[in-house]
């Protein structure tokens, strides 16, 4: 058996991400930068809800899967740490181009993130569950929310960013993996 490129992967999964961010900024501009950074942690939090939900009952009365809603948590991220490093603002302020500019900036820092704690894990997500995955994203947005709630101030852990980071990745891991089980016919 061939041993996954998780690079190529990796980037054919952001590609997919990416269209859609760009997509819909063309049909509504960047006004998700009027969003502080707790509704982008909401919305994230919403969409784990609902993969989380779908896991676990095996049906869905709204026609879209959680595939979906994976590429909603990548881009809300992205979307998050921009928002950390520009701060929020009362009116749209970037054109299509800009956000699409400062998206590729976050997810290339995501990727980069990953490549090195892979190194280290050695792979380890290859062996979880789609369902595990989505656990830890759900861990992390609950941390987001407890730092959030604790005015950004954190003792001993990471800050927002690293968890928005995190996301991204977990995000982008769950839909390697998905897309993997669809290759070999297991639809999960």
């Amino acid at each position: 058996m061939n041993k996954p490129n998780t690079e190529k992967q990796y980037h054919a999964v952001l590609a997919q991400c990416r269209k859609l961010y760009v997509d819909k900024m063309r049909d509504y501009g960047p006004a998700w930068r009027i969003l502080r950074t707790p509704s982008i942690t909401d919305q994230i939090f919403i969409k784990v809800k609902r993969i989380r939900t779908l896991q676990t009952l095996g049906e869905r009365l709204v026609d879209e899967g959680i595939e979906p809603e994976f590429i909603g948590i990548v881009n809300y991220a992205a979307m998050g740490i921009i928002q950390l490093q520009l701060g929020v603002v009362d009116q749209p302020d970037l054109s299509s181009e800009e956000a699409a500019r400062l998206y590729d900036k976050v997810t290339n820092e995501a990727y980069e993130l990953m490549t090195r704690k892979n190194h280290d894990y050695d792979e380890a997500w290859r062996d979880m569950r789609v369902s595990s995955i989505t656990d830890l994203i759900m861990a992390k947005v609950l941390r987001t929310k407890s730092i959030e709630d604790n005015g950004g101030r954190t003792i001993v852990s990471e800050g927002l960013d690293a968890n928005y980071y995190d996301m991204i990745n977990y995000a982008v891991f769950a839909l390697i993996l998905l897309s993997e089980q669809k290759e070999n016919g297991h639809e999960n």
